[in-house]
């Protein structure tokens, strides 16, 4: 996808209970793990916040994969040391006028611990 992407894994906990029609994914031991080549994470925006006793500037990342890649809210994405939490919907958006669909973009969180 990206001359110089990287390869990033998309990791999905198992299903711990399901409810009808909703299912609960929280079991990451059971976790499964999928390669997502031609990937690329980078910076998406900075926000600062400042209260009466610090000031901090919250920086939110991207992941930018093929528009066919299985990435859905909840999944992990692990980028060398780092492991980011899906927290948006993923949106792979498509030019109305010539169907080209370049990307699926992802709101990532660090997750740490």
């Amino acid at each position: 996808m990206f001359a110089n992407g990287q390869t990033v894994t998309r990791r999905r906990a198992g299903v711990t209970k399901s409810y009808g029609t909703t299912t609960r994914r929280e079991d990451w031991a059971n976790a499964t793990d999928l390669r997502i080549e031609g990937a690329w994470v980078a910076s998406s925006s900075s926000t600062a916040t400042a209260d009466a006793i610090r000031q901090q500037v919250i920086t939110s990342k991207s992941l930018y994969c093929p528009p066919d890649s299985d990435v859905a809210v909840g999944d992990r994405i692990v980028v060398g040391p780092d492991t980011y939490q899906v927290t948006e919907k993923p949106s792979a958006d498509v030019n109305p006028f010539t169907g080209w669909q370049p990307v699926m973009e992802c709101a990532l969180t660090l997750v740490e611990g």
